[in-house]
């Protein structure tokens, strides 16, 4: 293929020349109020053990720095932070994701810009196009790929976002044209991201997102200093369709309207704590909680889509009983009866007093699932759940879109909201309510000197 043809030459001309004027009003407050639930999940994190020991083991490899971690009075140098704010923003995995390509697109793209927004003493309007530029990005090329990067074993969310932050970080540099394309060429070699964690809730997927977003800080440079990167980056025979999707033909139609068409505004915002997949049976179980004794029922069939089976509901043993907060979070049975016995599915629902709750393990054990013919999935999450109790009864329900879908969005209050719980967990009111400020009045900041204050702990 000629290299003018290639997709790597059409990303890297849609963020070398995109203007933050030519992205609809609606699609930049959106993007504004992603990055505020991005950062209200982030200072949340870092009360959990496994930022505490991200940031020494950081601190133990660079020493400190002068960029902001995200919620910590300590610096670290940009690359290290680049990677701890990712870890923070996805390490409750209650970030948003971009369905079609099941993609935690702002995890892995907002570390990044902000980072080198940092480095480069840049302003909100640059922060806001590269990470709208990123967010385009890594949304389509996941999509494109049609589900296969789970199937290859590969976590899209740290693959995919490489690409898309290092097309971010090309912009805030000042790449050319021929640069980007290196850049993503130089990528390739980068990406990574295993799903392995799935088999034991290890912590390795809360890294993920922020080495992408440190892969395509790093590309960027080298791409910048003059080194060659391939440039098939995702057709090439050994490029990333090939090599990471088992081999999937890309959809191209996915790039057809880049720059006219914004997937940014088809990027869901979570409301429950927990994988995608579940969000649809968390809700189902919620509008069926008032017509059910949990002690009267004597089964629970969950109708899911085929793709998210190994994820949220296999092996059943280790669903039924999840050993961790992760666990619990990939969990459909867990989640299901969690949501029946307690009325809500919140942080509060992953700590031991919820999780090692005996009904729950009990109920979870009822919990069965079928696959749905009618799922709209990939590009939504349906959940269905029937319940069928003694004497006979069954009641059943179904969500056909997940809440916070582009289809059935939350509302700017809804994520307002849900930024000033998850905020408030760590910092008083004065502090939340001056990021809300910042981050809300992003393209009127003159640098970032606002945005480090706020979000640094005293």
């Amino acid at each position: 293929m000629d290299d003018k043809a290639s997709l790597s030459r059409t990303l890297a001309n849609f963020a070398a020349t995109l203007r933050l004027e030519d992205v609809p009003a609606g699609i930049r407050e959106r993007a504004r109020l992603h990055i505020l639930d991005s950062l209200g999940i982030a200072m949340a994190s870092g009360g959990y053990d496994f930022a505490a020991v991200t940031l020494k083991a950081l601190q133990g490899l660079g020493g400190s720095g002068s960029h902001a971690v995200i919620g910590f009075s300590e610096g670290l140098p940009l690359r290290d932070a680049v990677a701890m704010n990712g870890l923070l923003v996805h390490g409750l995995d209650y970030d948003d994701t971009h369905t079609a390509s099941v993609v935690h697109t702002s995890a892995g793209i907002f570390p990044a810009a902000f980072g080198l927004a940092c480095e480069h003493g840049l302003d909100g309007r640059d922060l806001l196009a590269a990470y709208i530029i990123g967010v385009e990005t890594s949304a389509r090329i996941g999509a494109a790929a049609g589900g296969a990067f789970h199937k290859a074993g590969f976590h899209p969310t740290g693959v995919v976002n490489a690409f898309g932050a290092v097309l971010a970080a090309g912009r805030l540099t000042g790449l050319s044209t021929d640069q980007l394309v290196d850049a993503q060429g130089i990528a390739l070699s980068m990406a990574s991201g295993g799903l392995e964690f799935l088999s034991d809730g290890a912590w390795t997927k809360r890294l993920h997102p922020g080495w992408a977003a440190m892969a395509g800080v790093t590309a960027a440079a080298f791409a910048k200093a003059g080194f060659k990167g391939p440039s098939q980056a995702y057709e090439g025979r050994f490029g990333l369709f090939k090599t990471y999707a088992a081999g999937a033909t890309f959809d191209a139609t996915f790039f057809e309207r880049l720059g006219d068409d914004w997937e940014t505004g088809k990027v869901a915002i979570k409301p429950f704590p927990a994988c995608h997949f579940n969000h649809a049976f968390i809700d189902a179980a919620l509008a069926l909680r008032d017509e059910v004794d949990p002690g009267a029922i004597t089964g629970i069939t969950a109708l899911v889509p085929a793709g998210i089976v190994d994820v949220v509901c296999e092996p059943q043993a280790a669903k039924h009983a999840p050993q961790s907060a992760y666990e619990a979070q990939f969990s459909l049975q867990y989640a299901v009866a969690t949501a029946l016995l307690r009325g809500r599915f919140t942080l509060d629902e992953l700590e031991p007093p919820a999780r090692t709750d005996p009904r729950a393990a009990a109920l979870a054990g009822k919990v069965s699932y079928i696959l749905d013919p009618d799922s709209p999935y990939p590009r939504y999450y349906s959940g269905e759940l029937v319940i069928a109790m003694t004497g006979g009864r069954e009641i059943r329900h179904r969500e056909s879109i997940n809440r916070g879908a582009d289809a059935r969005p939350l509302s700017a209050a809804d994520i307002v909201e849900k930024y000033r719980a998850n905020a408030g967990r760590r910092f008083g009111p004065d502090r939340v309510e001056r990021l809300l400020a910042v981050v809300m009045d992003l393209e009127k900041q003159p640098d970032m000197a606002a945005l480090r204050q706020a979000l640094a702990a005293p």
